[in-house]
């Protein structure tokens, strides 16, 4: 959305999931408008491949003259089975592909994390949950909104340091992975030396 600075008010003990995605979000900052603060400091380029890997999941980071980024996803039920999707990012990409895509569960975990403690704010309304070889809730906002969610992650978890100028991979990752990475390019870039060490983001798992 372009927006580089923001001070978020809490009403509750976190940020309400509304309907799933970053749309509400979008169309709030929207209407609230941006002031503009000047131009902004150029993307930090990346030196060198960065790697992050848990098991036969990683996400990566190589130098690039531009900002692509990619997930790939990969589940048994057949509703979702493989997906891939890739992005040149811009505010008018975002909002066009990736904001819509909401977050997604499966019906037969939806006991257990609820017991776990999980998803208390969670419902039909604010999540696609998949049975198998369909949704319990379609109709989906794109033939591929899972990927597109799981690519909304990885911005909004490299966002807690700073886009790089790369091209960025995400296989099968979760927060944990995308947060190490956001930490490992913190870590490798002098404008974002205050990150640098995985202790200083929170480890989602």
């Amino acid at each position: 959305m372009g927006l580089t600075q923001a001070e978020i008010w809490i009403e509750g003990h976190e940020i309400p999931l509304l309907d799933g995605s970053a749309l509400p979000w979008v169309e709030a900052i929207a209407e609230a408008g941006l002031v503009d603060l000047g131009p902004r400091d150029p993307l930090p380029a990346l030196a060198a491949p960065i790697s992050c890997q848990r098991g036969d999941s990683f996400v990566q980071a190589l130098p690039s003259e531009h900002l692509l980024l990619s997930a790939a996803i990969e589940f048994p039920q057949p509703a979702i089975g493989r997906q891939l999707f890739t992005l040149a990012l811009s505010p008018e990409s975002f909002v066009r592909e990736i904001a819509p895509a909401r977050t997604f569960g499966f019906k037969d975990q939806v006991e257990q994390l609820r017991e776990a403690g999980l998803i208390q704010g969670g419902a039909l309304d604010n999540a696609l949950v998949c049975d198998g070889e369909q949704w319990v809730n379609p109709p989906l906002r794109f033939a591929d909104e899972p990927v597109r969610h799981k690519l909304l992650d990885l911005i909004g978890d490299l966002a807690l340091v700073g886009l790089p100028q790369a091209q960025v991979m995400a296989f099968r990752a979760s927060h944990n992975l995308h947060t190490q990475l956001a930490a490992a390019l913190a870590a490798s870039s002098a404008p974002l030396a205050a990150v640098t060490s995985r202790g200083d983001l929170p480890s989602v798992a």
